[in-house]
């Protein structure tokens, strides 16, 4: 095709977005609710992620080493625990303050606690896993260190982190899925109505010879046009709806924050990604419901 036929047919396809205003308007909102919707549902499962990251990175193993030992039998045990790579961080806990915590806590038994012949408290590491999945198997590695007499972990609270994680992950990939199969259905339908209503127009080019692809590039290249003004469009009521909804957590940030709420994702840290996103994917619905809409009027 030369390329003066593909700026006429281009031509053809933007005018007739204006020249057919009631469907391309109808086209519009269509892509922008199912835009809407889907951009919505992205950041929702990403701001999910993040609580259930918060809440993993509150699990920890400690750690704990009995009697008086050295400072060197501590150092080896702090440098095994920090040189293992599903830490994230390591607290050291000595049985000075452990033992100075427990008096406090208990002030009543004070004259029983000046009765002991030592500190009973062990030295303690509190260590931070990355990846609580693997929490069982860090733990056996950290009981392996010399020096180290016995350590604790929460198994059954991370094994149902993981189970959550992994359930809520499904149930956004299908939601997603089902959202996007969805918006494609309604925009063939809306497209569908456009094409329909130009049938007779699209036969007459058939009859004098236009080929199927000089029919189809002009109806191609207006559904892209309007899916990329619904992007354009969702783009900026998402950014607006979604800040509104961070501010209302900031203004109780106390609450929120034991939920892990209070590092919800910033519209700013993605914003050029969700434009260019809701752009292309609002091209690519456009393009998709056209390219099936106008199939059997092409066949004359």
């Amino acid at each position: 095709m030369r390329m003066s036929n593909f700026s006429y047919l281009v031509k053809r396809g933007v005018g007739s977005v204006f020249r057919n205003t009631m469907m391309s308007v109808a086209s519009f909102f269509v892509l922008l609710v199912s835009l809407l919707l889907i951009g919505l549902s992205v950041l929702v499962a990403m701001d999910i992620n993040v609580v259930m990251t918060n809440i993993e990175e509150k699990n920890e193993i400690d750690v704990y080493v009995y009697g008086n030992v050295e400072q060197s039998v501590l150092n080896h045990i702090y440098d095994a625990l920090d040189s293992n790579p599903n830490k994230l961080s390591v607290v050291f806990y000595s049985k000075d303050e452990a033992w100075a915590d427990k008096q406090n806590e208990m002030p009543e038994m004070k004259e029983l606690f000046e009765y002991l012949p030592e500190n009973p408290m062990p030295h303690t590491y509190r260590v931070t896993v990355k990846d609580i999945s693997k929490i069982s198997d860090t733990a056996d590695e950290f009981r392996s260190i010399e020096g180290v007499e016995k350590v604790t972990a929460p198994y059954d609270f991370a094994s149902a982190l993981v189970n959550i994680r992994s359930t809520l992950s499904v149930i956004a990939g299908a939601i997603l899925v089902v959202m996007i199969v969805t918006s494609i259905i309604i925009i063939y339908n809306a497209i569908r109505s456009s094409v329909f209503a130009r049938a007779k127009e699209i036969n007459i080019m058939k009859v004098v010879g236009a080929t199927n692809s000089f029919v189809k590039i002009p109806f191609f290249i207006e559904g892209m046009f309007i899916g990329v003004a619904a992007g354009a469009a969702s783009w900026f009521i998402t950014k607006i709806t979604y800040e509104a909804i961070v501010q209302l957590f900031r203004e109780d940030i106390t609450i929120w924050s034991i939920f892990g709420l209070a590092n919800m994702v910033q519209f700013d840290q993605v914003t050029w990604y969700f434009l260019a996103a809701n752009c292309i994917l609002g091209a690519l619905l456009g393009a998709i419901g056209t390219i099936i809409s106008t199939g059997k009027y092409v066949r004359v």
